[in-house]
């Protein structure tokens, strides 16, 4: 397999700075940049520059930038927080056979016993569930005209999906566009202080088990 022969030097459109030239030198670009001329065009077959991708095509006003499964991708991630509540701590200390040591009977029982399994299990739909959701909205945007959307394979990284897909969209939109961005970013938010305070919470409550089992006098 042979490799891609190399632009010629010469001036092309700036990748960085648009409506401006810049030197290419037949290797990388230089530091030379120009004002592009009225009317000028690219050299064919290269399109807007050498090698950067051309640029997406604004869509018209009219066209609706927002789906149900944006908005969806953005809340479900406090599903998952508000499962925590559900996770209630049992007794799981006793006293050990001379009763003036307390042991950790069951380690399990501390996470709320076997609904610790159901709350992950239903965690993991909520996550799957989150990525179709960013897949149907990718393909919905596609369908509505968008070139190149922000792909949906990124919901795997959660937050970072809806903040790629609102910077495209706002650059074809004129603007619009960035709601699911600011939504998603409070979601998190507010699911780092309810995961706190339950955090605080399911200590407190180890503590008190712990303390109903301390042998009086020590």
């Amino acid at each position: 397999m042979t490799n891609a022969p190399s632009p010629a030097p010469g001036w092309y459109p700036d990748p960085q700075r648009p409506g401006a030239l810049r030197w290419w030198d037949g290797v990388r670009w230089t530091e030379h940049v120009s004002a592009a001329p009225s009317g000028y065009a690219a050299p064919s077959g290269y399109g807007p520059t050498p090698y950067a991708p051309a640029r997406r095509r604004p869509l018209p006003a009219e066209t609706p930038v927002y789906t149900v499964w944006i908005w969806l991708v953005a809340v479900l991630p406090l599903v998952n927080t508000l499962l925590l509540f559900l996770l209630r701590p049992q007794p799981a200390f006793r006293l050990d056979e001379t009763g003036s040591r307390i042991q950790l009977s069951d380690p399990m029982a501390l996470l709320g016993g076997p609904m610790y399994f159901v709350v992950v299990g239903i965690g993991w739909l909520v996550t799957a569930t989150t990525i179709v959701f960013a897949w149907l909205d990718y393909r919905e945007l596609v369908g509505r005209g968008v070139e190149r959307p922000f792909h949906w394979a990124w919901s795997f990284l959660g937050i970072v999906y809806p903040i790629g897909r609102s910077v495209i969209v706002r650059g074809v939109a004129g603007g619009r566009g960035m709601a699911p961005l600011w939504v998603s970013i409070a979601v998190y938010v507010v699911s780092f202080a309810v995961a706190l305070t339950w955090s605080v919470l399911l200590f407190a409550q180890i503590l008190g088990t712990a303390a109903n089992n301390v042998p009086l006098g020590t």
